[in-house]
Order: C-alpha cells, then sequence, then structure tokens
C-alpha cells in the first residue's frame, strides 16, 4: 500500500492488522487494528511521526521506498507498537535524528538500544519547524503512559493524538464516515486503555482545547475530520454524570447465585433501573469494561470456592479495580455452603473504586422467600442511591 494523502505534503503510513483479535495478550479487539504513521513533507525538513509494531515494518518499509530523505523521527509514546520499528527507520535513515520527550528518552533507550546521540529532546509547547509547516509538542502525560505527548501541525491544523483519541479498527477508510460504527470500537478503546487515567486525560483534554483542530490522526484507527464528535464523547466519558444502570458480573456454580442475581436483576427492572448482566463463564471482557464506562453501580455475584470467591469473580473485580470507573456504588451478592471470607476478599480487590458499598447479600445455602425479599430491599436501596446524585 502506498502513503495515503491527508492534506498537502502530509501522508498517513502504517499497516492495517484485519487479524489480530486481542491487544497486550489482555485486550480484546473484535475489529482488528491499525498502527498509524504520518509522514510530513515541509518545504526544508521531512518528518516521519512513529512508527508500527516491528513485526509489520515491512508494510512501513515499503511506504518509506517512496521517501528519499527523512531529517526526523518523531516519538511520541515508547510502547513497542508505536516505537518498535523506529531503529529500522533510522537504520534506513542515517542521518534523521530522533524527537522526542526528556520521560520517552530513557525508555526508548532501554527498550531499543538507541544510542543517545541520536536523539533531540522537546519540552511542553516546543515547536519544529519542516520549513512551511510546524510541529508543536504538547505533553500529555499518563494518556496513557507517562512519556507521552502529542503534535500538532499548525498551518494545517492536525493533531497526531497517539493513543488519545485512538480506536482499536481495521478499515480501508482513511476517515470515520460511520460514526455509529466507530462509537463501540472508540468507546472500548478508551475503558480498556484510558479510564484509569480519566482524571489526569481530564486536564490533558483541557490543555488540547486550546487549539483550533480540524483533523485528528491518532495513531490506532480511522482519523476524524469531525474532531468534535470523539472530543465531546471523550468529556462524556470522563466527566459526564452515569447513567441509571447496574453492571452485574457473576457467575453461579449450583444455581443459587444465579437465581439471586435474576431476582435482583428483575427487581432493579421494576424500578426503571437499567440492568447489564454478564454471565462470566461466557461473557467479553470488553463488552464489561465497555459497560463500566457509564455504570452507577456494580454489582458482583459470586458463590464462595475454597473459602472465598470464585476465581471468576476474582478476575472482574481485579480488573473492575484496574479500571477505575467512576462508578458510585458497588454491592455483592452470592451465597457459600459454609464459614468463608468472599466478602472481605471482595472488598480489598476493589479499594481502588471510589464507591460507596451498598449492605450486600450473601446467604448460606439456596436462597429462600426471606432472600429474595432482602434482595428486593437492595433494588430499593440502590434506586434511592441513584436518586441521590446526578445521573442520566
Amino acid at each position: 500500500m502506498r502513503p495515503r494523502k491527508i492534506t498537502e505534503n502530509v501522508f498517513w503510513m502504517g499497516f492495517i492488522d484485519w487479524d489480530r483479535r486481542i491487544f497486550d495478550s489482555l485486550v480484546p479487539i473484535p475489529n482488528g487494528t491499525s498502527y498509524n504513521a504520518y509522514l510530513i513533507k515541509g518545504s526544508e525538513k521531512t518528518v516521519l511521526i512513529d512508527s508500527v509494531d516491528p513485526e509489520h515494518y515491512e508494510a512501513l518499509e515499503s511506504q518509506l521506498e517512496y521517501v528519499d530523505k527523512l531529517d526526523y523521527v518523531v516519538s511520541l509514546h515508547a510502547e513497542q507498537d508505536h516505537s518498535g520499528s523506529i531503529p529500522f527507520v533510522l537504520e534506513k535513515y542515517p542521518d534523521a535524528m530522533l524527537v522526542t520527550s526528556k520521560k520517552e528518552k530513557p525508555m526508548l533507550m532501554d527498550l531499543l538500544h538507541i544510542p543517545e546521540d541520536k536523539f533531540i529532546i522537546v519540552e511542553d509547547h516546543e515547536t519544529l519547524s519542516l520549513g512551511d509547516k510546524t510541529l508543536e509538542f504538547i505533553l500529555t502525560p499518563w494518556v496513557h503512559w507517562p512519556e507521552t505527548m502529542v503534535a500538532y501541525l499548525k498551518e494545517d491544523k492536525i493533531l497526531f493524538s497517539c493513543d488519545f483519541f485512538g480506536s482499536h479498527m481495521a478499515s480501508t477508510e482513511l476517515f470515520v464516515t460511520n460514526e455509529t460504527e466507530v462509537y463501540e470500537a472508540a468507546k472500548l478503546y478508551y475503558a480498556e486503555i484510558m479510564m484509569p487515567y480519566h482524571p489526569i486525560i481530564k486536564k490533558n483534554l483541557d490543555k488540547i482545547s486550546e487549539y483550533d483542530i480540524d483533523i485528528i490522526a491518532p495513531s490506532h484507527g480511522q482519523l476524524y475530520s469531525n474532531p468534535e464528535f470523539i472530543i465531546e464523547l471523550h468529556k462524556e466519558w470522563i466527566v459526564g454524570p452515569v447513567k441509571n444502570k447496574v453492571v452485574i458480573p457473576y457467575v453461579s456454580m449450583h444455581s443459587s447465585t444465579r437465581k439471586m442475581v435474576e431476582h435482583l436483576a428483575g427487581a432493579l427492572i421494576d424500578r426503571g433501573i437499567q440492568v447489564e448482566l454478564f454471565n462470566l463463564e461466557v461473557a467479553d471482557t470488553g463488552k464489561i469494561a465497555i459497560s463500566l464506562v457509564d455504570a452507577a453501580t456494580v454489582v458482583l455475584g459470586t458463590p464462595s470456592v475454597l473459602a472465598g470467591p470464585h476465581p471468576a469473580v476474582v478476575y472482574a473485580a481485579y480488573i473492575t479495580n484496574a479500571l477505575r470507573p467512576k462508578t458510585k456504588f458497588l454491592s455483592i451478592v452470592g451465597s457459600y455452603g459454609w464459614g468463608c471470607k468472599t466478602l472481605d476478599i471482595l472488598k480489598g480487590l476493589t479499594h481502588n473504586l471510589k464507591a460507596e458499598l451498598v449492605d450486600p447479600v450473601f446467604i448460606k445455602g439456596a436462597p429462600k422467600d426471606e432472600d429474595f425479599k432482602l434482595l428486593d430491599k437492595l433494588a430499593d436501596e440502590i434506586m434511592e442511591k441513584h436518586k441521590s446524585i446526578d445521573i442520566l
């Protein structure tokens, strides 16, 4: 594939990965992904922004055959799906210098063994002249590593946003043409990668709001010619109100927990609350992550196993804790056969959540009439809690 024109003398380069289904051996990506690099030809200097996963360098190398001279390589983020092919690019263009931030330099030296004399360090809001085009660098720490930055091409009003505003989606369409289609991919990307850092990302979102942006060019997924679409979504996900929604990840071994969860779900629905159930035997963790973005309440459903929670629920609690959604309330339902430490363990696993614990319903044996009444009471409490907060 040849370089693809974005604006005059600005090109997309990279690789569209149709087959990849998991990222970092952790994140489900049902729509594949792309590794986006960008070439800018100024009247005096030429720059390549980022590279591709080293596994796919051949695709980038074939596109670089159309580039006679490269003066700079810009690395916005040290993670290897962006930076991994930079050593090959520097070998192909030995006179090119590597432009990056002060925090990223030692990372690239550690990860890629790039010699120190190849670096040019830029500070926040520092510019790089390419002649008739000017790049400004904006430090955006914790989007989603501590060293990340973005670059703004002033004359073309393009924000090269790296992982900021990205989505894992393989498509031959360079720009987003179907916002409905990209919505879920972008929300999944935000949930799994950005949500743990949403308080800090809010500050970086405010930072880029000062710029007049016509195009957002991320490092994964399609480009946005309507940047307000993805910017407004991030504002909603980061600081918008939670929804009148309860997410219930659960597993059941001998039906007791399942019966409790199903009764609670019905009771919540009767009270006008949206419920999303996830049976952890079959649930997609990506779907759970999406649902957590704007859920007011999470209820974990588990039986006891060896005096503790079921391992599948341990994993769900750990992931929820790691993603740090803006969830306001947390509860636990389930059953046990004899003494156990399930509640204490799950409380400990969710310590990062700034969520109020609503009294759990954890019973011995199969649920009885009085237990279902306790679940109705829990539904009432959740309804009242939702009424007490700003909710969508």
